[in-house]
């Protein structure tokens, strides 16, 4: 594995066990079974999900969440050591289940989610480690965690930035709630903030995902980045105004796209890249995952990004 980037980033957040179906005809009704061709066992959660995918990528990051004293625990610390994560940051919760996720796929339907909380539930704020400083500091799942709270989260992204860390934050929201209050003493502490227009529009109550990207703008973050599924990405920031389409390849499965676009954007800010070659990159990364069942297997290596973005083009508009 190439460790030119080893200990440059630290993923933090939430760490899921994933029980993935192959796509099914139909959702099954009360007392029918029906047949699919896989149920795989894989690694889920945001954190978990940019890590191995940076991994992928041939750049290693360390991992820090919380998992359970179960058997799940252990599959998801073998699973992320195989991918050559540094798990040296997990934390092991007594008395707790490890987080895990029922992903169910219709064809033709977008996914369904059952979800436990599970160690996740335990994460704070405090459990980020800020010796040493990473270069890139990366939170995901923020919302999902109840004893995340803001006030203390802020002030760890604070002590991070003022050492020169550059911080990433990306959410999860499960249905309806009152987010702002979560967001607002954070987000002045954000450089790069990672809602897909959903969770924007649950967040904010805007429908338009530049209304909602110019709202966050204003409480604070420096850059909003709202991915839309198909219709591709926004980037709003200081003089920067950035709408893609998206890469076309052959679509399995949807689940971890979102945190392989947060993969290829960090790798991109590692590499110094333009805010245009680290949309490119991020969108090819984030294009890659859907390909396969799950949230990694269809990452690409580095070799196969840069062959990707050798022969494909993605269209980026510029509004000033």
């Amino acid at each position: 594995m190439n460790n030119q980037f080893s200990n440059r980033v630290l993923c933090s957040g939430i760490i899921v066990t994933d029980h993935v179906c192959a796509p099914v005809h139909h959702m099954p009704a009360a007392g029918e079974l029906i047949l699919t061709d896989t149920i795989d066992l894989t690694l889920g959660g945001c954190a978990a999900n940019v890590s191995t995918a940076l991994a992928k990528l041939g750049t290693q990051a360390r991992l820090v969440g919380r998992i359970g004293d179960d058997i799940a625990g252990v599959v998801v610390r073998e699973l992320l050591e195989k991918a050559g994560v540094d798990t040296s940051g997990l934390l092991r919760t007594e008395g707790i289940a490890t987080s895990q996720t029922l992903i169910v796929n219709v064809q033709g339907q977008d996914r369904r989610f059952i979800h436990t909380y599970g160690g996740n539930s335990r994460f704070v704020a405090e459990d980020i480690p800020l010796d040493p400083v990473p270069e890139i500091l990366y939170l995901g799942g923020y919302l999902l965690m109840q004893s995340c709270t803001p006030k203390e989260l802020a002030s760890v992204l604070k002590k991070a930035r003022a050492s020169g860390s550059k911080t990433i934050l990306d959410v999860v929201t499960p249905g309806p709630a009152d987010y702002l209050p979560w967001l607002e003493p954070v987000l002045p502490e954000v450089d790069y903030f990672l809602p897909n227009d959903h969770e924007g529009q649950l967040i904010s109550g805007l429908a338009a995902p530049l209304d909602q990207a110019r709202l966050f703008r204003k409480l604070g973050a420096k850059n909003v980045l709202i991915t839309q599924g198909d219709k591709g990405t926004l980037w709003l920031g200081e003089n920067i105004h950035l709408e893609s389409t998206i890469f076309k390849v052959n679509f399995v499965d949807g689940s971890g796209s979102g945190d392989a676009f947060a993969a290829g954007l960090i790798l991109g800010l590692l590499e110094n890249k333009t805010p245009w070659e680290t949309l490119t990159m991020a969108s090819a990364v984030g294009a890659s995952c859907v390909r396969a069942l799950g949230t990694t297997q269809g990452i690409f290596t580095r070799a196969e990004l840069d062959e990707f973005l050798g022969k494909n083009h993605l269209k980026i508009s510029t509004t000033a």
